[in-house]
């Protein structure tokens, strides 16, 4: 699984991202910014006590953050049909609280990410540091045309400061009937075959992009979301 020092190199590799939370009306809202640290204790950003942004951040206390990098702009044919460079899209969220001053200042001593906050204070007195210290996400490695990898997509989900996440892809379960039309529907190479004719197929997670390509494919309904079998 992914560390939370992992998580926060591949927004780095991002840049800018989006930042989405909400208010107290449950409207939501998304801007630009960036992390701008982390630890084992969490994931780092600033704003100004001044701005919307930090009263949605403190009174919810909530936020998600998602942002993409790739190796180069989407192509178009003759055909007017997309060519997608290999890419990574990242996603996570969490639970954030401020940081005191106290906080701020011992972490400036160990954390080099830190002095630009503690510079930013006291160039800016209204700056805070927040932290994201509870969160879930997931790395989405994408290869449409597959370039790198013989499959289209890697999805690879964390979480870290006690949180959980739920396993991707859709689910086969023992209804199959073992008539491969799942097999013949998915075109992420996301699903095996059982070992013997008639065997239940089953569907590699980490490849699967819930397209529902095989969910509308089987003919006995035998494929299931992952919350459809909560609920069950």
């Amino acid at each position: 699984m992914l560390s939370i020092h992992d998580v926060f190199d591949e927004f780095e590799k991002v840049g800018c991202c989006t930042f989405a939370t909400v208010d107290e009306d449950g409207v939501p809202h998304s801007r630009i910014a960036h992390f701008v640290a982390c630890d084992d204790e969490g994931l780092y950003l600033t704003t100004m006590t001044v701005k919307p942004y930090y009263r949605q951040l403190t009174g919810a206390g909530l936020l998600a953050v998602s942002g993409e990098y790739n190796e180069g702009d989407v192509e178009w044919n003759e055909d007017h049909m997309p060519h997608f460079h290999p890419g990574v899209m990242m996603r996570v969220t969490g639970q954030v609280r401020q940081l005191t001053p106290e906080e701020v200042e011992q972490k400036a001593s160990a954390n080099t990410g830190f002095k630009l906050v503690v510079h930013d204070i006291k160039k800016y007195p209204a700056t805070v540091a927040l932290v994201m210290y509870r969160g879930h996400g997931e790395r989405y490695s994408y290869d449409f045309n597959c370039v790198h990898m013989d499959h289209k997509l890697q999805r690879e989900r964390f979480a870290f400061g006690g949180d959980t996440f739920v396993e991707p892809g859709l689910v086969i379960t023992d209804a199959c009937i073992g008539c491969g039309a799942c097999m013949r529907a998915c075109t992420f190479k996301a699903i095996v075959a059982g070992e013997k004719p008639g065997e239940r197929y089953t569907i590699r997670g980490e490849r699967c992009d819930e397209c529902g390509n095989c969910y509308l494919a089987c003919p006995v309904s035998a494929i299931k979301t992952r919350r459809e079998l909560q609920e069950a």
